[in-house]
């Protein structure tokens, strides 16, 4: 009786603990996308592909050195991006706008320009854990030019972003360019992003990532030999065929299953680094 009985418990543990492996790797294979995160650094145009409702506050502290003014400059951006899905491949975004704090010796301040557009998801493999996202952004000249915004006549972004996972690993990237409807007054670059992160848990899921462009023509507004990497865009004269590009890294934080934190920080390693001495990021993803 009391064999039968253990016999009877054991099996039952091990039909539990047999239940439990298939269901743990079904929701691995099936809910990968719940432990991939959304990049930190360049966010106004390194794009997630992922498609999601979400609000994301984001403060920005860049420092430039002395090679660039003449004397170390201070940038503090304020922010909020906004994402809509329409549908599980549609999605309406909002990337730029806020209000930016330029200190001393330039030490003005103002609203940054608005940007807006669409993407659309083309191709999403749950089994090959695999996402492809094009879109595109329309930024309109409507901030302040104490702050280098409100130049030229807005300028057409475009992009595509994919997203591989292995499970809890995760590498994302973004390959785009930004079009300028005047010529004269801003230049014309391509960019590219990319970004590994592993899930460790919850509260850590760090990541590296780089981030650059080229300049491919030449403004008419400022004798510059660099550009304004994603904020700004001088309209520089002399920056053609120039790349400028930063390594970051960072992590995120899943405080809640809609909340995540985000932190950030990148140094200038490709071009003229003066105007990219170094940036922290700061970011909440409130997703809905």
């Amino acid at each position: 009786m009391g064999s039968s009985m253990t016999k009877s418990i054991q099996a039952q543990i091990a039909g539990a603990v047999a239940l439990a492996t298939i269901n743990a790797t079904s929701t691995m294979a099936d809910g990968w996308r719940d432990t991939a995160i959304a990049p930190v650094t360049n966010p106004i145009f390194f794009e997630t592909p992922m498609i999601q409702s979400e609000i994301r506050p984001i403060f920005l502290y860049h420092q430039m050195d002395s090679g660039f003014l003449g004397a170390p400059v201070d940038v503090r951006v304020y922010a909020v991006q906004l994402r809509y899905a329409v549908t599980e491949r549609l999605a309406i975004i909002a990337t730029k706008d806020g209000y930016v704090d330029i200190g001393k010796p330039v030490n003005q301040d103002g609203w940054a320009d608005l940007a807006a557009g669409l993407k659309y998801a083309v191709f999403q493999s749950e089994d090959n854990q695999f996402i492809i996202t094009p879109g595109f952004t329309i930024e309109l000249p409507t901030g302040n030019r104490d702050v280098f915004q409100g130049n030229g006549s807005g300028e057409l972004n475009l992009f595509v972003s994919a997203m591989k996972g292995w499970d809890n690993l995760h590498a994302t990237a973004t390959l785009g360019g930004r079009i300028p409807f005047d010529g004269d007054k801003e230049t014309s670059n391509i960019r590219y992003s990319g970004m590994l992160d592993y899930y460790v848990s919850k509260w850590l899921i760090p990541y590296v990532s780089f981030n650059a462009f080229t300049t491919l023509s030449e403004g008419n507004v400022l004798a510059f030999d660099s550009e304004g990497f994603d904020l700004i865009n001088f309209g520089s004269s002399n920056a053609s065929g120039e790349t400028q590009g930063a390594i970051g890294g960072g992590f995120r934080s899943r405080i809640l299953q809609n909340l995540d934190f985000g932190f950030g920080y990148e140094w200038g390693v490709i071009g003229k680094n003066d105007l990219f001495k170094n940036r922290y990021t700061f970011d909440l993803i409130w997703r809905f």
